[in-house]
């Protein structure tokens, strides 16, 4: 006997595939709208129950729910299901989503997918994933409105509605119409509103833009992301060294890119590679993986504490209360180098900083730096008076805050700026990595400034 049908506020997923009917998985997406709710019910299933899945829904429709759900979910749809289904599926998706998604596939699934579609779908896929993954290229739609710039207002409307299956539902490949010369290379640009609002014989060479934002289809995605961001563009269109129109970029996926990014400029920031996957996916051997290099890294880095400590243990065995405020100092030293380095990569990474604005990031961070600096001093003379040191401990304190805050805050202000001239990502330098720099660093400003101030380390 047929399970009897759910009501919408208790039916899930699996009770929906259990069901057996299509219904059931229509009435399932009414009721589940939320994208990240359909992934995380989707990503609970096992592989029989994702191909039963796959079965149930209607091509249109599973196209539409995959074109919503994590990247990670999607993929495993795709993978479960028949050859020639997921061909299907992937050929009623965007074309950069499709591809994103046979990116994650090793060689032998994707060709077999790829064999299933049909060819015309094949030959865009092929030809985006020939892209680099971090090109702006792999993140392209290929399917672009485009006019010549002879034709007339009407005529371009006509040539755009005899394209409106490319027409993508988020409406941004058809916020522009492009002019191109018989060649494909880009003329101008005209907003789809001008051309419809214009007068039927006005002439698309009178309503172009001619000075057109557009990158090249190898630049960064992260710079790509930018561009239509700063611009404030729905699209900006991917052309070749010789002018010639590939695709465009969205500015949905440029917020999809911008989101990655994001992500993992917060995880190498954290002291980490980037993980790829959800965390609740990853196993405890990748996130062993992404974080035992920096980790060994770190640790030999941080090796020359010990042998600073080492090298001042005469001074240490003299003035005993010395070591009471080592953690303090060193402590200050890594918070203020991290509270630099966060604020700066996020500025460098929205390109409101650049090498060349050095000075002024020095001049500003360490006037901040000084106010910073004598705020702590004073903190420290009152942690050092309660602990009923002398006065010379308590100058020593105060000086070596100075100079540990003075000093952080250089290095912090400096390395990011000429990791990223010398175009190395600088998120490396993490607060760990300015941590552990400060460590030591700190530690012989520290029984430097007290060898210079303390009667009884005189000689020594």
């Amino acid at each position: 006997m047929t399970p009897a049908p759910q009501t919408p506020q208790t039916l899930d997923l699996r009770q929906a595939i259990a069901i057996g009917n299509p219904k059931a998985i229509d009435l399932w997406l009414d009721v589940v709208e939320d994208p990240r709710l359909r992934s995380e019910q989707l990503g609970e299933l096992d592989p029989g129950e994702l191909l039963r899945l796959g079965d149930l829904m209607p091509v249109g429709v599973a196209a539409e729910v995959t074109d919503t759900l994590a990247l990670h979910v999607a993929v495993d749809l795709v993978r479960t299901v028949a050859a020639a289904r997921g061909g299907e599926l992937l050929a009623a998706l965007e074309s950069d989503r499709a591809a994103e998604i046979l990116r994650e596939l090793d060689a032998d699934e994707r060709e077999r997918l790829l064999t299933a579609m049909p060819a015309e779908h094949a030959v865009v896929l092929r030809d985006l994933l020939t892209w680099p993954p971090e090109s702006a290229a792999a993140h392209m739609v290929p399917d672009v409105l485009t006019v010549g710039r002879s034709v007339t207002a009407a005529e371009a409307i006509a040539q755009v509605r005899d394209h409106r299956a490319k027409l993508r539902q988020d409406a941004h490949i058809g916020a522009y119409v492009f002019a191109v010369d018989p060649e494909g290379r880009l003329e101008g640009v005209v907003s789809f509103r001008d051309l419809v609002l214009a007068d039927a014989d006005t002439a698309v060479a009178d309503l172009l833009e001619p000075d057109v934002v557009s990158i090249g289809p190898l630049t960064d995605q992260e710079e790509a992301a930018r561009t239509v961001v700063a611009h404030r563009l729905l699209a900006v269109p991917v052309v070749d060294d010789d002018g010639r129109l590939l695709g465009i970029l969205t500015s949905d996926d440029a917020s999809d890119i911008a989101e990655v990014e994001a992500t993992e400029d917060a995880e190498r920031q954290g002291g980490s590679q980037p993980l790829e996957v959800p965390y609740l996916r990853a196993s405890p051997l990748l996130l062993w993986r992404k974080r035992i290099v920096w980790l060994l890294v770190l640790f030999l880095a941080a090796a020359y504490t010990g042998t600073v400590m080492q090298a001042f243990e005469d001074e240490l065995e003299a003035v005993v209360v010395l070591a009471f405020f080592i953690p303090l100092l060193i402590g200050t030293g890594g918070n203020t180098g991290t509270q630099i380095t966060t604020t700066l990569i996020r500025a460098m990474s929205t390109d409101n900083v650049r090498l060349r604005d050095v000075g002024r990031v020095l001049r500003k961070e360490m006037a901040t730096g000084l106010l910073v600096a004598l705020a702590m001093a004073l903190a420290g003379i009152v942690r050092a008076w309660t602990l009923g040191v002398g006065g010379p401990v308590m100058l020593t304190v105060a000086v070596a805050l100075v100079a540990i805050v003075l000093w952080s805050s250089l290095i912090s202000s400096v390395i990011p700026l000429l990791l990223k001239k010398l175009r190395a990502d600088p998120a490396v330098v993490s607060g760990p990595m300015i941590s552990t720099i400060v460590d030591g660093t700190g530690l012989i400003i520290y029984f430097t400034t007290a060898k210079l101030l303390l009667p009884e380390l005189a000689g020594l």
